[in-house]
């Protein structure tokens, strides 16, 4: 059985780490190369930074932060934001960042996601979806940081992104963002059902248990910000935890 990962998320606003709920309420956190340090010696699986306004205000990604990032850290990190081109796909690449996540430009071309994964491979390419439950019974694909529904199922958006090469999906609850009331459980299981490739957790971590539950309904791995940003949750207390429920993690030595 593959391991379980615990993933950090950094959302990053003109140059420093930021959170918010549903979207909503930004507060500064940090700077983001310390935090990424911090969390890579505490024994995070990986991390992904997400400029969250690059795309919105249509703008480049931060290279000046990847380039920090990569010469402090050494774990696999995934930077995402502002991402519109091939192009963009191998100046991330090239700065130290080992995957690209993409998210508002793949709607908009989805080949971007078969042309990056058939020049870099699969394995740098991450398909993030914001995703919110509409009344269908279903979930709508968000852009722009949250702030634009497509009306585009994300479940089929998601099948569509792994039959074009993405390697991993990055799901992401608006409903549940920075709400710490667990993780969308049927979202993520449903996708775990339809999809071979790996999947990424994202909104709701409110406590350990919340981790344990959506790994244990299939998502692959499990990514968090504010329990882990304002130290409600220690990394290595979480992974010993998650080993007492049998659940496959890389332990802290």
């Amino acid at each position: 059985m593959l391991t379980k990962r615990i993933i950090p998320c950094l959302d990053v606003d003109k140059g420093r780490v930021v959170k918010g709920k549903k979207f909503q309420g930004i507060k500064d956190v940090a700077d983001p190369v310390e935090l990424g340090k911090f969390y890579s010696d505490q024994c995070a699986d990986e991390l992904v930074f997400y400029d969250i306004t690059a795309s919105h205000e249509d703008r480049d990604i931060f290279i000046h932060i990847v380039e920090d990032v990569a010469r402090n850290i050494n774990i696999p990190f995934t930077i995402g934001g502002g991402i519109r081109s091939v192009e963009d796909f191998r100046k991330v690449l090239l700065a130290g960042a080992d995957k690209v996540s993409v998210n508002s430009a793949a709607v908009v071309n989805p080949q971007l996601i078969k042309q990056a994964a058939l020049r870099f491979g699969s394995q740098c390419v991450v398909l993030s979806i914001d995703a919110k439950r509409n009344q269908k019974g279903s979930w709508d694909v968000y852009v722009k940081g949250g702030r634009e529904n497509t009306g585009i199922d994300a479940i089929e958006w998601a099948k569509e992104g792994q039959r074009l090469g993405a390697g991993e999906i990055c799901i992401n609850s608006i409903d549940t963002d920075g709400v710490k009331q667990g993780f969308d459980l049927e979202l993520n299981e449903t996708l775990s059902s339809l999809l071979t490739i790996p999947i990424i957790a994202s909104g709701g971590a409110g406590n350990m248990q919340h981790f344990s539950d959506v790994l244990n309904c299939g998502a692959d791995a499990a990514l968090a910000a504010s329990v882990f940003h304002y130290k409600e949750i220690a990394i290595a207390d979480l992974k010993e935890f998650l080993h007492k429920e049998n659940l496959p993690v890389r332990r802290c030595l």
